[in-house]
């Protein structure tokens, strides 16, 4: 829309990884240097973790670009990979044939095999992992099992894993311990700086086609950068709404007003003032708190002392007792001043807000499905796991593209946990045996398999859902 207001050929900031505008700065150039040197050099198992939006996806995607033809790469990103999958997940993406129902030692022979052959000829393998911090503890052992494949002078299969700071959280566990002595290498991609992010948004707007003086002011790049906290994807969401923005209002540079506008326009960006004004509350809170007990300590003080002054003992003489008339000064009792404490508004008007219903929707019919669905397959049925999201609005709206181009009968959803959160995985079919699996796979249209499904036991979804709390 703005393209050609600013003098642009395409648009600057798309969020998907482009390898063709690979930012070296921010380190970035080195950590892919290293990482590559790693891999040729058959230097063990490799860990990237990120913060979400990073790039390590992007740097994933470099690694495959630039590493030499001999070297053979795959590509795990589903996160929810049961145990006794990841060997046949594995073998899949190298397009190994299987016997049907083929055991876990089968397939770890036809994959030493395959592998020792690709050695023999002078080929490399590496496996990239993505959300590797999403996968269970035992899937990850099993991975770390197949670092154990190697000859006398070299390792046979290369792994790299990419993970958000949650997989050096999982990598503590005393349990996986094994693999975490098998890191040989460790990067971590730390958060753009502000200079950095400057340089980023003009290497981004050359690539593009632009070509005249920086279009966003000092200011304006200070005040994005603070919004996106150094991460790459907020960086491209932020300033392409702040380029809309300046485009509305026909102005060819992008100040602090335009970003401010990106800002409350972004998700991210509520989700931040939310958190602000939330604290602000819990400070004012602690304050007033802080202050009434203040208060109440030197009012119960001043008034202890008070009383001490008034009512004092009568000093008594060896003489008959005169009745006095006057009537002493009432004494108050003492009140305790301490102040009453204040509840959270916020917290109350939630506990009394009733619970409305809500009518049944296509997620809801398939979880219902899927639980009599799974109590009825024999454990050998194979089913392909198409996508897997966090429920909401989101994974409603893709189950409802998916129930166009697939049987909406064939489609399944139950829920499990990543990385201790709730997560929903999405399957389709079933089928006698991975083979048949395969080629029903194969079938699917190009929209659905371009997620890279992967193939699913019920065993191995029956194991998920009896970790369930």
């Amino acid at each position: 829309m703005y393209y050609e207001h600013f003098g642009l050929k395409e648009a600057p900031f798309k969020i998907t990884p482009n390898t063709e505008v690979f930012f070296t700065g921010g380190n970035r150039g080195a950590v892919l240097d290293a990482i590559s040197y790693a891999v040729l050099n058959g230097e063990g198992i490799v860990k990237v973790v990120g913060e979400v939006g990073s790039g390590k996806t992007m740097l994933c995607r470099m690694l495959q670009t630039m590493l030499p033809d001999r070297v053979e790469s795959i590509y795990l990103a589903n996160p929810s990979v049961a145990p006794e999958d990841v060997l046949h997940a594995i073998a899949f993406e190298l397009q190994l044939k299987l016997p049907k129902a083929a055991d876990r030692l089968k397939v770890m022979q036809a994959l030493q095999a395959h592998l020792l052959k690709r050695h023999a000829a002078g080929k490399q393998v590496v496996i990239f992992i993505e959300e590797a911090q999403g996968m269970p503890l035992a899937t990850l052992e099993e991975i770390r099992l197949l670092s154990n494949l190697e000859t006398n002078y070299d390792k046979l299969l290369q792994i790299v894993l990419f993970g958000q700071p949650e997989l050096d959280e999982n990598l503590n566990e005393i349990n996986i311990r094994q693999l975490r002595e098998r890191i040989t290498h460790s990067f971590h991609l730390a958060p753009l700086q502000s200079k950095e992010i400057g340089e980023y948004i003009l290497f981004r707007l050359r690539a593009a086609g632009y070509f005249g003086p920086h279009l966003f002011t000092p200011s304006a790049i200070k005040k994005l950068s603070n919004a996106a906290q150094g991460l790459v994807r907020r960086v491209n969401i932020l300033a392409d709404k702040s380029l809309l923005a300046a485009f509305a209002e026909n102005v060819y540079q992008v100040t602090p007003k335009h970003v401010q506008a990106a800002i409350s326009d972004s998700e991210f960006g509520l989700e931040r003032s939310k958190v602000t004004q939330r604290n602000n509350k819990i400070l004012m809170i602690a304050v007033i708190l802080a202050l009434g007990l203040v208060l109440g300590y030197l009012a119960s003080t001043w008034y202890r002392n008070y009383a001490e002054d008034s009512i004092k003992p009568v000093a008594t003489v060896n003489k008959p007792m005169v009745n006095d008339k006057k009537t002493p000064a009432k004494v108050e009792p003492e009140v305790n001043s301490a102040p009453v404490p204040i509840m959270d508004a916020e917290k109350v008007t939630t506990a009394s807000r009733p619970v409305v219903g809500v009518p049944e929707d296509i997620l809801s019919r398939r979880l219902s499905a899927t639980s009599t669905w799974l109590t009825s397959q024999p454990t050998t049925t194979v089913s392909i796991q198409l996508m897997g999201g966090s429920e909401g609005p989101q994974l409603k709206s893709d189950l409802e593209v998916l129930s166009q181009k697939i049987e909406v009968d064939n489609i399944y959803v139950y829920r499990t946990q990543v990385n201790g959160l709730p997560f929903l995985n999405v399957l389709y079919g079933s089928f006698a045996d991975r083979l048949e699996a395969t080629e029903a796979l194969s079938k699917l249209p190009a929209e659905v398999r371009k997620n890279r499904p992967q193939l699913r036991t019920i065993a191995g979804v029956l194991q998920e859902t009896k970790k369930l709390p």
